[in-house]
């Protein structure tokens, strides 16, 4: 391609290549990348989880079944409460009942036993007793739902215990699963990498502007310089030597 002034560009192609006693290393790395690409590394074989050892084995099947036979004090329990609620605990009769005789024997004495009146004192006298254990039923009435659920809870722990290993396990066949999809790709890629890391040398290809009518115009004036120093040759003979060097160079 011919440009302003005589000039053209032309395309000049350099290689390199690695020294010699580089050369055997070079080729030993490609040739041990190489096997590794057609020798990749295999999961491993061995089971990627830890199972439950016996002991946890009993105690998960000993907690289950015991969640599912039901704790006894679980109803006792709320039964006790709702019959305070109530008002109808046998046991909150007793503590009532020296309030009971205290009320009837102050009657008796006062001639009023059997009496209306009497009727009216005891229940005044018992009436603090059986707010307060009554409150207190209220309050703990909550409680005592919640305790209902504890047999469930406990059974769901046994069943959280045994999803969580259910999970590691997957999680362990998934991360295989991934390992051997994506391994072919990976020792490809290393390959390649290890290739064109190993590689020294090359080409390379640059455009290199020449002024021709320059070179000719220098190689003539040149010439004829010469010409002038050497006996018997002409000024037109040395400038034409001089622009066919220039022409050539």
């Amino acid at each position: 391609m011919s440009k302003g002034g005589g000039g053209d560009t032309r395309q000049i192609t350099q290689t390199t290549s690695a020294p010699a006693y580089a050369q055997p290393f070079l080729e030993f790395g490609l040739s041990e990348a190489k096997n590794i690409y057609q020798n990749q590394p295999s999961y491993y074989p061995g089971q990627t989880t830890v199972g439950f050892s016996p002991e946890s084995e009993m105690a998960l099947a000993g907690t289950r079944q015991m969640a599912i036979d039901g704790s006894p004090f679980i109803p006792a329990v709320q039964d006790v409460v709702m019959q305070n609620l109530m008002g109808t605990n046998p046991l909150q009769s007793a503590a009532f009942r020296p309030v009971i005789e205290q009320m009837q024997a102050q009657a008796s004495k006062a001639g009023r036993y059997g009496s209306g009146y009497e009727q009216g004192a005891v229940a005044a006298a018992l009436a603090p007793m059986a707010y307060q254990a009554q409150q207190a039923a209220i309050a703990q009435a909550p409680q005592a739902r919640e305790f209902g659920f504890a047999d469930l809870n406990t059974l769901a722990g046994v069943g959280g215990a045994r999803e969580a290993q259910s999970q590691a396990e997957l999680q362990a066949d998934i991360d295989r699963y991934n390992f051997e999809e994506q391994q072919p790709q990976m020792a490809l890629a290393n390959y390649m990498a290890s290739v064109q890391g190993g590689t020294v040398g090359g080409q390379s290809t640059k455009p290199v502007f020449r002024n021709t009518a320059g070179n000719v115009l220098s190689g003539a004036l040149g010439g004829a310089e010469l010409a002038g120093m050497v006996p018997g040759m002409g000024g037109g003979m040395g400038a034409g030597l001089g622009a066919l060097a220039g022409l050539l160079g």
